[in-house]
């Protein structure tokens, strides 16, 4: 039966599913092509426009969105700051959110090298924030479920 904290969970899962395949997206499929298209101004107006609507969703939708869902599965499981530091669980959630928080401030850091445009910063940034994303996800499906 679908309850309310499979709800949650769900919504957490969608939303992490959004941005990272956004970012998949963006990088393996839509840039290629861009890159292949159009000239280097168009280019750059367009990568940096979809950039912006993508860092508007993500203040907007996906922080609050994961913050919110993941708050509140902490709380249903009972997790304290103590138990962040037992082996199981807690160590793989608070190598989560270390992920997570360093995915965060390298994604800012993406935003402000494409917007002085420094792109080979923002090459840089956007790779290691797409890393950081995947190894949330397995750390995601490395959190025991008991």
């Amino acid at each position: 039966m679908l309850g309310l904290w499979s709800l949650v969970r769900f919504v957490h899962v969608l939303s992490a599913m959004v941005w990272v395949g956004g970012q998949l997206t963006l990088t393996a499929m839509l840039l290629p092509v861009v890159r292949a298209r159009l000239a280097a101004a168009d280019r750059a107006d367009v990568m940096r426009r979809i950039g912006r609507r993508f860092g508007m969703f993500t203040i907007t939708v996906f922080l609050p969105v994961q913050v919110g869902t993941g708050a509140l599965l902490a709380w249903r499981r009972e997790v304290t700051f103590a138990s962040l530091a037992h082996p199981g669980y807690g160590r793989t959630l608070l190598a989560k959110l270390i992920v997570f928080t360093f995915v965060l401030a390298v994604s800012g850091l993406h935003g402000w090298a494409q917007g002085t445009r420094r792109a080979s910063w923002a090459r840089s940034f956007a790779l290691g924030s797409l890393l950081g994303s995947i190894v949330i996800v397995l750390l995601a499906t490395a959190l025991p479920h008991t």
